[in-house]
């Protein structure tokens, strides 16, 4: 839908009483069509469709309260910045006096849609709930509204989470804590230890890749339980990747490198590749200082990714900055004097 049609289609009222129409047949009946197509479509309307939805916010139905909550969170999906920060002033505003546990769901998702720091303590207010499924959406959000480093507060809270009684609750906040925050420190490593020996695989998956991201020794013998077992989850493959481990070359030998996170396992592990892969990205740091040097190259590693990033500087600036193994694998096939070429080509432009 254009933005002018979604303009049109949104003024009419009868286009927020269907989506509330499908939503409490989703509260009364557990219907799986909550109308959020409806709401995608409205959301093109950008600034429109978030005046409206903070129109229903005071409405004393909960269900069109919870569907104009949805309507803000599809509306900041869709339009980034350019209507986040008022989406997220009123979800706000509405949850210091809000009650109803299908409205809170529905903050909460919102809000990390919004990616608003402003988020949090509503978020950590919420993750109080009684509801399980309010404090699943809060577990989702709260790694949405993160800086980096995270605060206290939302470090606290995924912590927390981590402990739920609901399995799902504990996985999205082992998920949040250890792989979409870079919080660290001995408790965020205790509370991924503990998760190792959770009796659900998703988040005992999920707790070992939070741990070899942060290369904690404890997870070596953890990683190798995982990958001798007859079906082996993709995380496990990122944690392997991230020890980067020799002694799991065996183990990942057996299986296929096309499948998702085993080639990148399989070169992190391998010390010889790898000192090849980081050989070349020096020669291209090389060969970008012979032709143009001026220019200050850098390489370097992030704490809690793989690989190695190349930054270029005119001495003030950032002018350039690429993840060396897409530059010199994906787009310079391997070769170093190539992937120069292509650099100093995106610096020119």
């Amino acid at each position: 839908m254009s933005t002018s049609a979604g303009h049109r289609a949104f003024q009419e009222p009868e286009s927020i009483n269907r989506a509330v129409r499908r939503l409490r047949r989703v509260v009364d009946s557990d219907d799986s069509d909550d109308g959020s197509d409806l709401l995608q479509q409205a959301a093109d309307a950008g600034a429109v469709a978030v005046r409206l939805a903070v129109g229903h916010l005071a409405d004393a139905d909960r269900v069109v309260r919870a569907a104009a909550c949805d309507l803000l969170g599809s509306t900041s999906a869709v339009h980034g910045d350019d209507v986040r920060r008022e989406a997220a002033t009123a979800l706000i505003a509405l949850s210091d006096t809000e009650t109803d546990a299908e409205v809170h769901w529905s903050i909460a998702r919102a809000l990390g849609a919004t990616c608003d720091p402003r988020a949090l303590p509503t978020l950590v207010t919420l993750a109080r709930s009684p509801d399980s499924d309010v404090r699943f959406q809060v577990a989702a959000a709260v790694p949405m509204v993160l800086d980096d480093p995270p605060a206290e507060a939302g470090e606290a809270v995924l912590l927390d989470l981590c402990t739920d009684a609901d399995p799902t609750v504990r996985e999205w906040a082992t998920f949040g804590l250890g792989w979409a925050s870079t919080a660290d420190g001995d408790a965020v490593r205790q509370a991924l230890w503990d998760r190792t020996r959770d009796t659900h695989d998703e988040v005992r998956a999920d707790a070992a890749r939070g741990l070899a991201r942060r290369r904690d020794a404890r997870a070596l013998p953890l990683v190798r339980e995982l990958l001798a077992q007859d079906e082996v989850h993709r995380f496990t493959f990122q944690a392997a990747a991230y020890l980067g481990d020799p002694s799991l070359l065996p183990l990942l030998d057996g299986f296929d490198p096309t499948a998702d996170g085993v080639a990148e396992a399989l070169l992190e592990c391998d010390p010889v590749r790898r000192a090849e892969r980081d050989e070349s990205v020096w020669r291209i740091l090389e060969t970008i200082h012979r032709r143009r040097p001026e220019l200050r190259i850098t390489v370097f590693g992030e704490r809690c990714d793989l690989g190695l990033y190349l930054d270029v500087t005119d001495g003030a600036d950032i002018a350039a900055h690429w993840f060396a193994d897409g530059l010199l694998m994906r787009r310079a096939g391997n070769d170093p004097e190539r992937a120069a070429d292509l650099a100093i080509a995106d610096l020119d432009r």
